[in-house]
């Protein structure tokens, strides 16, 4: 049984991601960690600049038309509020920090962007860690992760968004490992100068992400409606 950090709204509460980052660092998982790669995001020609950073930095940064590179307008890319971290425990009600099976976290981001013809075409990576728990993780996860662009402002507007889960191997006794996910398309029509600024891209785990949702429980009719 699982318990997740967002909900069906994407994104949510951050759930019970705090009560187990003590349990964290208790099974030493935090001392163990790898060192970051740099080259895990490699740049395409005819795109602008990687800019990349870590993903506690929220401002991160083959068609007929021509393509030009948005050097200086490429919207930048941050981690949706609430959908930072994702938290697989044991137990789905009222899990303790022993409960924690494992727990994915962001680590990197980097985007690039290119104007082809009238339309924006973005890549995006995000570079991740799991995180074994005192439960102990399975051989191979799921990181479920959603991607969308949005125009901010007093009514925010969804402009495209991307959904997947990508399988993530942890080899025995591993205590942790690194996943890395690039979308490579991210489309849109060009908007005005002016509201190319409003423009942000989210990242972060949706564990609803493609699953069916229950429909509403049928409403019980009384005999007395029935008869009438």
């Amino acid at each position: 049984m699982r318990s997740a950090c967002s909900d069906q709204r994407w994104p949510g509460a951050l759930g019970v991601a705090a009560l187990f980052s003590g349990a964290l660092a208790l099974a030493g998982c935090a001392s163990s960690l790898p060192s970051l790669s740099t080259d895990w995001f490699p740049s395409l020609p005819g795109f602008s600049t990687v800019r990349s950073g870590p993903a506690a930095n929220a401002d991160l940064a083959s068609a007929a038309a021509p393509v030009m590179a948005l050097d200086d307008d490429c919207p930048t890319v941050d981690i949706r509020a609430g959908a930072s971290t994702l938290a697989i425990a044991a137990k789905a009600q009222q899990p303790s920090a022993n409960d924690l099976r494992y727990q994915l976290t962001f680590t990197q981001l980097a985007r690039q962007c290119a104007l082809i013809g009238s339309t924006i075409r973005m890549r995006v990576g995000v570079q991740g860690r799991v995180i074994v728990g005192p439960a102990g993780a399975p051989s191979q996860v799921e990181a479920p992760l959603r991607y969308a662009v949005v125009r901010e402002g007093v009514e925010p507007k969804p402009i495209v968004t991307r959904f997947r889960r990508i399988a993530v191997i942890l080899p025995p006794g591993a205590a942790n490992a690194l996943f890395t996910d690039i979308e490579e398309d991210l489309s849109f029509p060009k908007p005005p100068d002016q509201e190319l600024a409003a423009y942000v891209v989210y990242v972060g785990f949706d564990e609803i992400g493609d699953r069916p949702q229950r429909p509403p429980p049928a409403k019980k009719t009384s005999p007395k409606a029935k008869a009438k």
